[in-house]
C-alpha cells in the first residue's frame, strides 16, 4: 500500500515538475504561441454566431416587486456588489488582506472592480435585456473572470507573466465587444467566456500553491463551475425546482459565492512555510 502511494507521490511530483519546466522563461513563447494557435483554429473553424433574440429571452421574466420586470434576475445581482466594493476597498487600502506582491494586488483590484460593476451592470442589463445593455452584463463578468485566470499565474507561476496575460486579457476582452458591436459576431466572446472555465480548475489542481488556505481554490471553482452550468441551463434548473428559481438568477448568486469565499480566503491565508504532502 505504501509503495502504491508513494509511486502516485512520485507520479504526482513528476507532472508538476514537467509543468514547471513548460512554464520556464524559455518555454513560455512556445506554450503562449500553442495555446493562441489552438484558440485562433478553433475560432476560425466555428460558424459565424450573429446576435438572437431569444439570447435575451430569459427562463424567469416575472414581474414580482413594486414592478420591477425580472425581479429575480435584477435582484440576485447585488450580492455581486455586496461582496465586491467592499474586497476593492480592502484590497486598495487596508492591509487586511494575505497579498504580498503588487500585481497580486492589481489583479485581485480588478477582479473585485469587475464583480462591483457587474452588480450594477448586470441589473440595468435585466431591467431591459437587449443587444445594446448586453455589453454592461458580459463585460465586467469578463474582466472579473479573466482577473482570477490571470492571478493563479501571478501566484503560482510568475507576477510579470500574470500581469502580461492580465493586460492582455482585459484587451482581448474590449475585442471580442467590438467584434461583437460591429461584425454581429459573438465568436470570439463566447472562446473568452470558456476559456476560464477550462483555465482556471486545470491551474487550481496542476499548480502548487504559495499560500496557505489554498483548498478555498478548489471551492471557489466548484461555485464558478456550477455558476457557468446553471447559466447554461436556466430553463432546466427553474423547472426542475418547480418554477421557484431559474438557473440564471442562480448563477449570480454562485458568481457571489465565488467573491465571498475568496474574500474569505484573502483573510486568512499567509505565505506557505510547508507545502501540503
Amino acid at each position: 500500500m505504501r509503495a502504491v502511494s508513494k509511486r502516485k507521490a512520485m507520479s504526482l511530483s513528476s507532472e508538476l515538475h514537467h509543468l514547471r519546466h513548460l512554464l520556464r522563461r524559455e518555454n513560455r513563447l512556445r506554450l503562449t504561441l500553442s495555446v493562441s494557435l489552438f484558440f485562433v483554429i478553433l475560432l476560425l473553424v466555428t460558424p459565424r454566431l450573429p446576435h438572437s433574440p431569444s439570447l435575451h429571452l430569459f427562463a424567469d421574466m416575472r414581474t414580482l416587486l413594486a414592478g420591477v420586470p425580472n425581479t429575480l434576475n435584477v435582484l440576485t445581482t447585488y450580492p455581486l456588489l455586496l461582496f465586491g466594493v467592499p474586497g476593492l476597498v480592502l484590497c486598495l487600502f487596508g492591509g487586511w488582506f494575505g497579498i504580498s506582491l503588487r500585481g497580486e494586488a492589481v489583479a485581485w483590484a480588478f477582479y473585485f472592480a469587475g464583480n462591483a460593476v457587474s452588480g450594477f451592470g448586470s441589473a440595468y442589463y435585466h431591467l431591459k435585456p437587449d443587444d445594446d445593455r448586453i455589453v454592461w452584463d458580459r463585460l465586467p463578468m469578463m474582466i472579473s473572470s479573466f482577473s482570477l485566470l490571470s492571478l493563479l499565474l501571478i501566484e503560482r507561476v510568475n507576477e510579470r507573466l500574470g500581469l502580461s496575460c492580465l493586460f492582455s486579457f482585459l484587451t482581448l476582452a474590449l475585442v471580442s465587444i467590438a467584434c461583437e458591436r460591429v461584425f454581429d459576431d459573438l465568436r470570439l466572446c463566447m472562446l473568452l467566456h470558456l476559456m476560464p472555465c477550462i483555465a482556471i480548475p486545470t491551474m487550481v489542481y496542476l499548480l502548487p500553491p504559495k499560500y496557505t488556505f489554498s483548498r478555498f481554490w478548489f471551492l471557489a471553482t466548484g461555485f464558478y463551475l456550477l455558476a457557468r452550468f446553471e447559466g447554461l441551463a436556466d430553463r432546466k434548473v427553474y423547472s426542475a425546482n418547480g418554477y421557484f428559481i431559474s438557473g440564471h438568477s442562480l448563477e449570480h448568486l454562485c458568481l457571489s459565492m465565488v467573491s465571498f469565499i475568496l474574500t474569505l480566503m484573502l483573510s486568512f491565508r499567509s505565505i506557505r512555510i510547508a507545502r501540503d504532502s
